[in-house]
Parts: C-alpha cells; structure tokens; sequence
C-alpha cells in the first residue's frame, strides 16, 4: 500500500482538534458529551448495518469511517476529563483479545473449531467478571437481540429449551394466552402475553440458529420492497394506494411475491 502523509487516527485527532478549540471551535461539537454522542453513535451503527446488508463498499467504508469518527470523539471527551484516551481504549481492547485467545498468544490447548473457540472465550470472560450471567446484557440493545443474548447466556448454564420443538409447544400455549387477554379486553395482559410471544419466538430463532433481530429486519426490507411494488404498479396506472381497493392491492402484493420481491 502506498504510504500516506497523514495517518487517518492522527488526522481524525487533528480535525478533533480544531472543533473542540474552546477558543475558535464549533459551538455543535462544543456542546456535545458523551451521553449526547451515544444516540448519534446508534444511529451511525444502523446505518453501517445498512450499508453491509447492501453490499456496497464505498458506502460500508463511509459508515465505519462515521462510526469511528464518534468513538474517537467520545473518546476525546474523556480524555479531556482526565479520565482515559483512546490509545488507552484501544490498549485494553488488545490485552482483553490476547487474554482470550490463550491458544493463540499463550501457552493454551489447540482448539479444533469455532465452537471451542466461543465456549473458552465464555469462560475466561466469567473468570475476569464474575457475578450474574446476565450483568454484561447491554440494557439499550434492540430488544429481541436482547432477548437472544439473554437467553443464550442463560442457555449455557442449562436454564434451555432442549431443541425447536418444545419452544413451539411454548410459542402455542403463550399465543393461547394472548388470545384469551384479547378476547377479555384486558390491555395490560395483552402487552404481557404479547411480550411472552416475542420473546418465545426470539427464542425459536435462536434454536433455529438465527438471530431474531436480524430476520425481523430482514423481514421489514421485504414487506417495503413489496409494497412499494404496490405503489409503483399503481402510479403507472395513473393511481395510488388511497384510491385502490384493499382486493387490488392484495393481488398486487401477490404479484411481488411470486416476482421474488
């Protein structure tokens, strides 16, 4: 690779530098602490998401960068405190690697798969934080990876369904109990039982292998691909949803789908 003039860690600091100047910087950024910076930071996070479910490299290159760049200033904002920096931040994340991965940097047993690699990295990480197997769930994850986190820690210790099969017979008891909370009116109990059904099905599409947060999303992209096949098909007509009936639609829906959409 050619070599560069100015490191890109070394120019985001520079840039950071310059905004953060109590005497000539941005009044935005001035204003900006680190509990303002996490909502921007979940917001660049969903947008890389985006970006690497698209594909596209030039826009999974621009969203890391964007990423970065709010770590590296939150990070800044600390260090400002006298509290750490990000060669600090950056030296921890290194060491907490190498202290995990003993059949690589130390003297541990050669391991023969991913699955031995995940199970070790499990139990070197409840030695160094021991306490309740659910402390280190973020609490501002999106609620079904919460869901799939905390049951797939508490699933190590054997507190688990043993396969898909009984957590659909779990999944038809709790759609039951749904049902009857509709049926009495009864708001409260069915905010409940719909929950119990969520959290059941992030469950299910754990013991299926897949993440239900992910296969929501998924699911979200197809449905808005698909409707807007609707209103594509409708415009060319001349027309839009609010003038078709709801027959229309539904065969235009079934038009996207068989197109694969």
């Amino acid at each position: 690779m050619p070599e560069r003039d100015e490191p890109g860690l070394a120019r985001v600091r520079q840039v950071l530098d310059r905004l953060l100047d109590p005497a000539s910087g941005c009044p935005w950024d001035l204003s900006q602490s680190p509990s303002t910076l996490r909502l921007y930071l979940l917001e660049e996070t969903y947008e890389l998401l985006e970006a690497v479910e698209a594909g596209e490299p030039e826009g999974i290159k621009e969203e890391i960068g964007d990423c970065l760049f709010i770590l590296c200033f939150m990070a800044r904002l600390f260090e400002d405190q006298g509290l750490f920096d990000l060669d600090q931040a950056l030296e921890g994340a290194a060491a907490k690697l190498i202290s995990r991965h003993p059949h690589i940097f130390g003297q541990g047993r050669a391991l023969k798969d991913a699955e031995e690699v995940r199970v070790q990295w499990h139990e070197i990480k409840k030695e160094e934080k021991p306490g309740s197997l659910l402390k280190g769930v973020p609490k501002d994850l999106p609620a079904l990876l919460r869901a799939h986190r905390i049951t797939e820690r508490v699933g190590r210790a054997g507190f688990d369904w043993e396969g898909p099969e009984p957590v659909l017979e779990t999944l038809a008891d709790e759609i039951g109990e749904l049902k009857e909370a509709v049926v009495k009116e009864d708001k409260a109990g069915a905010r409940d039982e719909l929950g119990d059904v969520m959290f059941t099905l992030a469950n299910l599409a754990r013991h299926l292998g897949l993440n239900a947060e992910e296969t929501l999303r998924a699911a979200n992209q197809r449905f808005i691909k698909r409707f807007n096949y609707i209103e594509e098909s409708l415009a060319a007509e001349g027309r839009t949803v609010h003038e078709a009936s709801l027959t229309e639609m539904d065969r235009l829906w079934a038009e996207a789908k068989e197109r694969g959409l």
